[in-house]
C-alpha cells in the first residue's frame, strides 16, 4: 500500500522524540519551518521508557514560547502512533499541514524576506 501526504512535509528521523529539544523546535522556526509536527509513539509504550513523554513537554512549553513571541503556538503539534501505523501518519500529516496551510506563512520568515 502506498500512502500519500503533502510533500511540503520534511522528515527528520531520531532514535528517540525524547531527544527532541525546545531548541530544536524554535530553531526550525528561526530557519523558516512554517510548522513543527513531532510524531512519537504510543504514550506509555516509548522503548527509552518516558521519551515520548518528555518530547510532549518540549512541544508544549515551544508552544508556549511561539505564542508568547507571536509567532503561534498552533504552529507547533505533537501526535503519537505506532510504527506500524503507515494511514494514521499520513492522516496527521495532512492535518498539520492543513492547520499551516490555514496559519499562513512562518511570520519569522516573512520579515526576513522583507529585510533583504
Amino acid at each position: 500500500m502506498r500512502l500519500t501526504y503533502p510533500t511540503s512535509i520534511k522528515i527528520v528521523l531520531v532514535p528517540c522524540t525524547g531527544k527532541v529539544d525546545v531548541i530544536h523546535i524554535l530553531r526550525a522556526f528561526e530557519k523558516g519551518a512554517d510548522g513543527v509536527c513531532v510524531i512519537g509513539c504510543m504514550e506509555g509504550e516509548c522503548h527509552f521508557k518516558s521519551g515520548n513523554f518528555r518530547a510532549r513537554k518540549h512541544v508544549e512549553q515551544a508552544q508556549k514560547i511561539l505564542e508568547t513571541i507571536g509567532i503561534g503556538g498552533g504552529r507547533a503539534q505533537m501526535y503519537n502512533l505506532s510504527a506500524g501505523d503507515g494511514p494514521l501518519f499520513a492522516e496527521y500529516a495532512q492535518d498539520i499541514h492543513d492547520k499551516i496551510m490555514e496559519l499562513g506563512p512562518n511570520p519569522i520568515k516573512l520579515k526576513k524576506h522583507k529585510a533583504a
